[in-house]
């Protein structure tokens, strides 16, 4: 029997009553928790910035705790709670859930709300339609402000809830659960691909450490000037409002930035970033090949080398060292032309760069390739949970009358 055969099965015939969620269960406000509170041991603490940074969807241990003295002033979570976000800059974090299965009591804070299920509605359950398109829609409609955006205690418990067979405890619980269950199995498919991935990324690190680390006498070094032809006289910068639209990627320090009508280049380039931020702070690659017809402006240096292996191993070896020595300026980071000439490369044979580059694409594809790699595989099963997730707990709401 295929899943969907299974699911409609579940979902057939079954009676729902929407229920305000204040109806079936209690609401209790936090207070007083600030992140200057925490200390490394104590009484277990839910911080409301945490439930949508830290968090997944349940959990039996905190990340952060309070003294004794402050968690008598704070409100408590027991086992079986689900603590909600109030606030956020973002409307998507408001209304996020927590359940809370810890055995020791917790505190929490202002800007969460703690719900205290009744027996006719499971925490997790409740904490899974908080995901749903229908929740989402519904805190949209009681969502007050516009930099900081809150929705209280009291407006959250007005949000209906679909209640399976009200009537019957025993069968709605047990619904409840099934649901649960098919839920929990593909958030834990999804959590160990994302550990996966975890894993895989920390040895591709050790490998491309291994095989692009060199000793000053183990091969010979070349300047990057030495390597590659540079082509930083052809780049053409064009202020937004002069650019065509169009389908030719238009190239800056760190990737696409817009889509253009024509072309400089056309062909295999190296593009490595001239000046920004990121020259330091590193949080996306610094060298990144392009290929086909492209635009460049002059925030990236433009790179051609004779083979795909010379190519890659240098954006390999660019992107794992470190080029503080090479870079200019605090406030404005600059990698010039000539430092960039001057970056020292080792230079094994050519049949070392292709067997190098050989093993790295192979990870590379594996941990960040979103059409084949691991990351393709969690975004494949993300979708398909979001699928089910709405399949099972959309239930059709009677008609208001006018």
């Amino acid at each position: 029997m295929s899943n969907m055969s299974f699911m409609e099965k579940l979902l057939q015939g079954v009676e729902v009553e929407w229920m305000a969620l204040g109806e079936i269960g209690e609401l209790v406000r936090g207070n007083g928790l600030q992140k200057k509170d925490f200390t490394e041991t104590g009484v277990p603490a839910i911080h409301y910035g945490q439930i949508y940074t830290y968090y997944g969807l349940s959990t039996t241990k905190t990340k952060s705790f309070v003294s004794p003295e402050l968690a008598k002033k704070l409100r408590k979570v027991n086992t079986g709670d689900v603590v909600i976000t109030n606030t956020s800059e973002n409307l998507e974090d408001v209304g996020k859930a927590l359940v809370y299965l810890g055995e020791q009591q917790a505190v929490t804070g202002g800007h969460a709300t703690i719900f205290k299920p009744s027996p006719i509605i499971l925490g997790k359950y409740f904490a899974y339609f908080t995901q749903t398109t229908e929740f989402a829609n519904e805190k949209r409609k009681y969502a007050k402000g516009a930099k900081v955006i809150d929705v209280s205690a009291s407006d959250i418990a007005k949000i209906q809830i679909p209640i399976p067979y009200p009537e019957k405890l025993e069968k709605s619980l047990a619904f409840q659960t099934e649901i649960v269950r098919i839920l929990d199995n593909f958030t834990e498919l999804t959590a160990e691909l994302t550990a996966e991935l975890t894993a895989r990324k920390k040895q591709y690190n050790y490998y491309r450490n291994q095989l692009l680390s060199f000793e000053e006498d183990e091969v010979e070094w070349k300047t990057l000037g030495g390597l590659a032809e540079n082509f930083d006289s052809m780049r053409k910068p064009i202020t937004s409002g002069l650019r065509e639209p169009g389908e030719i990627p238009y190239y800056g320090a760190s990737g696409v930035v817009d889509y253009v009508k024509d072309y400089i280049f056309d062909g295999d380039y190296l593009l490595v970033s001239e000046d920004g931020a990121n020259l330091v702070a590193r949080n996306t690659p610094i060298a990144f090949s392009i290929s086909g017809k492209s635009w460049v402006n002059n925030h990236a240096h433009v790179l051609k080398f004779e083979t795909y292996a010379e190519r890659r191993y240098v954006e390999y070896y660019l992107n794992n060292i470190d080029l503080t020595a090479y870079i200019s300026g605090a406030a404005q980071p600059k990698l010039n032309k000539k430092n960039l000439n001057n970056i020292s490369i080792p230079n094994p044979s050519l049949e070392e760069k292709e067997r190098i580059v050989s093993i790295l694409d192979k990870f590379d594809a594996l941990t960040s390739s979103i059409s084949e790699g691991l990351p393709r595989e969690i975004e494949l099963r993300q979708k398909q949970y979001e699928y089910y997730r709405d399949l099972l707990l959309s239930f059709p709401k009677p008609e208001v009358e006018a």
